[in-house]
């Protein structure tokens, strides 16, 4: 069957984090999205533990149910320790396959950190030891390095991370199946990258609240089961793990390099003339994805795509009617258009990708369909994110708006 995954959020328990991700509301959100596994989050919080164990159900095949939506026991920890005469900050995503074994890992990981500050707990433990002890526990759990290219927190991040996987997780780097490439990268950018040729390329929302569930994901062809999923991501099997949903990277915060205290937003040959400095107060500047991807990269732009797993660019339907409507994403225009729409349609996936615009043009206004056309063609106008900001992105408008940023083609579903 299709299933469309979506593996990293938070829960209401972690910091900056809405109080409606909640059980309840996730389930109704992904059935809204069309998002047939959702991850729980957070799993090494107690509270959150809690409640996950008291609501969900096992499904007998490593997933958990509520009503019927699948949940995969899944959390984000962050490894803060001294490696190479520098402070590592990482990220990395746990996916477990019972509530057994969540157990066991939280009893292993309390020991560097206190799990209740935080859904996201900090840990003072390396990466290639948080892998070690993992494993250890259940050989069919997976770590995977979240949002590889964000300059903070990540296993690339120009501030805090590391050249390479094997840097990072040294001998345990043979127990990472797949990275997450992080909202202000694609997969195009990653192919540049050759140790990135071993491993599998997801995508996850990273949502803080309901509504940013499904920004991006994965979507495999397989049985609703924890094995198959991950079992696609170990194989690398492109039968089973059809394509990633991503946000088209500029919109991502990180995209360009800057400095947000200073409104600058510079491009990697801006960052290279002004010789990383801020041209407004002289300090260094952050440096974002694309200018760390161009100094990671052996290879140039234009890698071929033959062999890989394809990808779509999308924009949150949302996000699409509130340009078409005039107002901001979450208003009760914007709202109560968008439940029209999937409701009539069965959810937002099926409206963003695959219903016939002219079917779609029967429930709802000629401006919306004009706006998926246009997302769907990749006819959009962005101002890259830069040092936390994100970027801005444009459907409709004429030549007073920004130049538009070129986009890598479409790759292929068929």
């Amino acid at each position: 069957m299709r299933i469309v995954a979506d593996l990293h959020l938070h829960s209401k328990f972690s910091r900056a984090t809405s109080r409606e991700m909640d059980v309840e509301t996730l389930a109704k959100w992904c059935a809204l999205k069309g998002i047939t596994v959702v991850g729980t989050g957070d799993f090494t919080h107690p509270v959150w533990l809690r409640e996950l164990r008291t609501k969900l159900r096992p499904n007998g095949r490593g997933l958990y149910t509520f009503g019927p939506q699948h949940f995969m026991l899944s959390s984000e920890v962050s490894n803060i320790y001294p490696q190479g005469g520098r402070l590592r900050k990482i990220h990395n995503i746990l996916l477990a396959p019972s509530l057994e074994v969540v157990d066991r890992i939280n009893a292993v990981l309390a020991r560097f950190g206190s799990l209740m500050a935080d859904g996201r707990p900090t840990l003072s433990l390396p990466s290639d030891k948080l892998v070690e002890y993992v494993m250890e526990v259940s050989p069919d759990c997976m770590v995977i390095p979240a949002h590889v290219w964000t300059p903070w927190f990540s296993l690339y991040g120009s501030n805090s991370g590391f050249d390479s996987l094997r840097e990072c997780f040294g001998d345990q780097a043979r127990h990472i199946h797949a990275v997450e490439t992080g909202l202000s990268s694609d997969p195009p950018m990653n192919w540049r990258i050759a140790e990135l040729d071993s491993v599998m390329l997801v995508s996850n929302s990273d949502a803080h609240s309901p509504a940013k569930l499904g920004r991006e994901a994965n979507v495999f062809e397989c049985a609703l089961e924890y094995g198959e999923i991950l079992g696609a991501l170990r194989r690398r099997d492109r039968s089973k793990f059809l394509f990633t949903i991503e946000f088209f990277p500029e919109e991502g915060k990180y995209h360009f390099d800057g400095h947000r205290a200073c409104n600058q937003r510079l491009s990697p040959r801006e960052t290279k003339a002004h010789r990383g400095i801020c041209p407004a107060c002289g300090r260094p500047l952050t440096v974002g994805v694309l200018s760390r991807v161009d100094a990671l990269a052996g290879r140039e732009d234009g890698v071929p795509e033959a062999g890989r797993v394809p990808f779509r660019h999308l924009i949150p339907l949302e996000e699409i009617m509130a340009e078409a409507l005039g107002t901001q994403p979450g208003s009760s225009a914007v709202r109560e258009e968008y439940l029209k729409l999937v409701s009539a349609l069965g959810n937002e996936f099926a409206v963003l990708m695959d219903v016939p615009l002219d079917e779609v043009a029967r429930h709802t206004r000629p401006r919306v369909v004009e706006g998926l056309r246009r997302m769907r063609e990749g006819q959009v106008h962005i101002r890259p994110g830069y040092d936390g900001v994100f970027g801005e992105i444009r459907i409709f408008g004429g030549a007073a708006e920004e130049p538009k940023v070129d986009q890598p083609a479409q790759t292929s579903l068929f």
